[in-house]
């Protein structure tokens, strides 16, 4: 019979917590309880230690000191799983998927349905994949190969994966960065049927109005130290930013008017057969255009035959008056081009590398003297820009893979920022950093603009691309829905034009 004292006891439980690697000292003392039917989120800046933590409930890591504890008994997992025996599922922010398997294939590796002979089920597989989606509301085919998914289908396969486990404790780090309205809504509606069941939910996010609609309590890390832990309703967003950055937050978006000058970048008629089609506009010197619409609207695709990544299949890339060619990305970096892709993991960084190598990557043939790279060459301009976004590693020469999500994004910037880029091109500039990351981010793109340089950004936040843009281009399956000035954009004026309920006045 369960006692008052064990219907309090929480389901799992990290205390005192410490967690080093070399002289970097990731977790101070930190911890946090999780209750049965509870939500529970985990809010902190980017360094603050929130995924250290998580890793270490989930079995990847292993404490230097504090325990883990399971229905109030010390426990020490032996690796991932151990803490999947023992009930604890983890969505990780960066989707980690086998490109040459299926989409069933993924949700089920290690763990497939068996028939007659010890054989692999695939049409049971495909069954039970096919009800998760349903569950989920997730239009994916199971047999569809996971190569070439979107970052948000990848992340609603990672999240049908966890869901599967149907575990006790089920960590959410960053879910929802890649997702639509609809789909975070439909999301919500899932964890909350966990909830309901008795599941444990701890949920990682920069986003304050889904901690506020889906949460119970809210913990703030700083530094790698435990700050508070409050009932949600009792705590504001202000009081939770200034414990999180430890001072009061600057002008989240630091943009004021402007006077564009010339034309650096046009595009007329590009198009990428299945993918944008007719697409047109014009970016000049010292101006933020901002490419909204929905996830799936082609914003991306845009992007990348822009850069060269991608060739178009129609349409003419101009850049300072130079024709492009298509698909050549060398001849837009020699332009005067930049991109900062959406997935810095995949596209953006080499993790095994260096900070340093990763830093200098883009700069590394005018580095070198005689045909020769020097190490101090590398070491002076990695130093410099990563001082100048502020950066935070242990040393240069830690893998760019060790760093958190918000100081990956820093490097990759500061690879492309080293070329002194004439037009700089972001996609999803801050998607999964934390909001003191994402001001200075914000002033960054500003100062750029500042000084000249013609800034093309791809965000799916309204809020960052009202704030930032001196005009928005809303994109609309795969076409140009509509362009709005800074004065005429405003968040139901660009959801009108992204979902084509633009009627006429």
């Amino acid at each position: 019979m369960a006692t008052a004292e064990t219907a309090k006891r929480p389901v799992a439980a990290l205390r005192e917590v410490e967690k080093s690697f070399g002289a970097v000292r990731a977790l101070r003392g930190a911890g946090l309880e999780l209750h049965a039917g509870e939500a529970h989120a985990l809010v902190g800046e980017n360094g603050a230690g929130k995924s250290t933590l998580i890793k270490i409930l989930a079995g990847l890591y292993t404490p230097d000191a504090g325990t883990v504890e399971m229905d109030g008994a010390p426990v020490a997992f032996s690796g991932p799983a151990a803490a999947i025996s023992a009930g604890i599922a983890v969505i990780y922010q960066e989707p980690a998927l086998f490109g040459d398997l299926s989409v069933a294939e993924n949700l089920f590796i290690g763990r497939q349905p068996r028939g007659r002979f010890g054989r692999i089920d695939r049409a049971a597989m495909h069954r039970q994949a096919a009800d998760l989606f349903d569950c989920l509301g997730i239009p994916l085919a199971p047999d569809r190969p996971a190569k070439g998914l979107s970052i948000a289908d990848q992340q609603l396969v990672e999240i049908a994966k966890a869901i599967s486990l149907d575990a006790r404790v089920l960590v959410m780090d960053e879910p929802t960065a890649a997702l639509t309205a609809r789909e975070v809504e439909r999301l919500f509606e899932v964890v909350n049927a966990l909830r309901a069941k008795g599941t444990a939910i701890l949920f990682i996010s920069h986003r304050f109005d889904e901690v506020e609609a889906l949460c119970q309590r809210v913990t703030v890390m700083r530094d790698g130290a435990h700050v508070s832990t409050d009932p949600v309703g009792d705590v504001t967003v202000d009081e939770l930013i200034r414990r999180m950055v430890g001072r009061e937050l600057a002008a989240m978006f630091p943009r004021g008017a402007s006077e564009p000058g010339d034309t650096v970048l046009e595009v007329a008629g590009l198009t990428r057969e299945g993918r944008c089609r007719d697409i047109a506009f014009s970016v000049r010197a010292g101006e933020i255009v901002a490419l909204a619409g929905l996830v799936g609207a082609g914003r991306s695709e845009v992007v990348q035959a822009v850069f060269g990544v991608e060739p178009r299949d129609a349409g003419t890339v101009r850049l300072l008056g130079r024709d492009l060619p298509s698909g050549d990305p060398r001849a837009a970096m020699r332009a005067g081009a930049a991109l900062v892709p959406e997935d810095r993991r995949q596209q953006g960084l080499l993790l095994d590398l260096s900070v340093m190598r990763n830093a200098t990557l883009a700069r590394r043939n005018r580095l070198a003297r005689f045909g020769f790279l020097t190490g101090g060459a590398e070491r002076r301009e990695a130093a410099e820009w990563t001082a100048r976004l502020h950066a935070k590693y242990g040393r240069l020469t830690d893998p760019a893979g060790t760093l958190s999500g918000g100081n990956q994004q820093k490097v990759v910037l500061a690879k492309w920022l080293a070329t002194n880029p004439r037009l700089l091109i972001v996609d999803e500039p801050t998607r999964g950093i934390d909001v003191a990351t994402k001001a200075e981010v914000h002033r960054l793109l500003a100062d750029l603009a500042a000084d000249g340089v013609a800034i093309l950004m791809v965000s799916s936040e309204l809020l960052e691309v009202l704030g930032m843009a001196d005009r928005v281009l809303v994109m609309r399956e795969g076409r140009l829905a509509g362009e709005l000035s800074r004065a005429e954009a405003t968040e139901e004026a660009v959801m009108r034009l992204a979902t084509g309920q633009n009627a006429e006045a």
